[in-house]
């Protein structure tokens, strides 16, 4: 009786474990429902008309794909460009701002000042190597953001020398899943056996 009650609650816990990621996509989209649902209630108290408030989300919508049209084809849009120069401005508010920016770009794919490189640091000690994103640099000095498993939005921002870093194939994308997964979703074993040995990946110093 009792292997058996082991047996049903291994099964248990494998068929948890294989819902979690259903379960937190599920919950991001009724998130984002009900967020969507509040604002089009906010927007109908003042209104009090379901068409003008529709057609306001759609006139929205249109602007925000204007402005990312423009943003890619022109590297700017004048929009962004009137409420920085109001955000400069304020104190504070402008160092918010200019933060939230430099970490939105260091993921988007039209930051072109910002390095988006996946490197291998040892960290926190030697002999332990983790992923790390680089998100600055300075001649042969790097500024790196080491995020946690399984939260990658969370983790330490180191200073460290070329020397001390490897060079990954995996792009921000494939590092975060790495993270999130906690090392589940890895398929560079090439690059995990290549880790503290020399020479580095090709027979000489990487330049990234």
């Amino acid at each position: 009786m009792r292997e058996l009650f082991k047996k049903f609650f291994n099964y248990f816990l494998i068929g948890s474990f294989s819902v979690i990621p259903i379960v937190v996509v599920l919950q991001i989209i009724f998130f984002v429902k009900e967020l969507l649902a509040e604002l089009f209630q906010i927007v109908y108290g003042f209104s009090d008309s379901y068409t003008y408030t529709t057609l306001l989300f759609l006139v929205s919508f249109a602007i925000l794909v204007s402005i990312g049209n423009t943003i890619v084809k022109k590297g700017g849009s004048w929009i962004i460009s009137a409420f920085e120069f109001v955000f400069d401005r304020i104190p504070v508010l402008n160092s918010i701002y200019r933060v939230l920016k430099k970490v939105i770009q260091m993921f988007s794919s039209q930051a072109s000042g910002i390095a988006k490189e996946v490197v291998y640091v040892e960290y926190p000690k030697e002999g332990v190597w983790v992923p790390a994103y680089i998100t600055n640099r300075h001649d042969d000095w790097y500024v790196l953001f080491i995020p946690t498993s399984p939260n990658p939005t969370s983790g330490f921002t180191v200073i460290v020398e070329k020397s001390k870093v490897i060079k990954s194939d995996m792009n921000i994308e494939e590092a975060t899943s790495f993270i999130i997964s906690v090392g589940v979703d890895y398929n560079k074993a090439e690059e995990m056996s290549a880790l503290g040995t020399q020479p580095l990946f090709g027979g000489q110093e990487e330049k990234i």
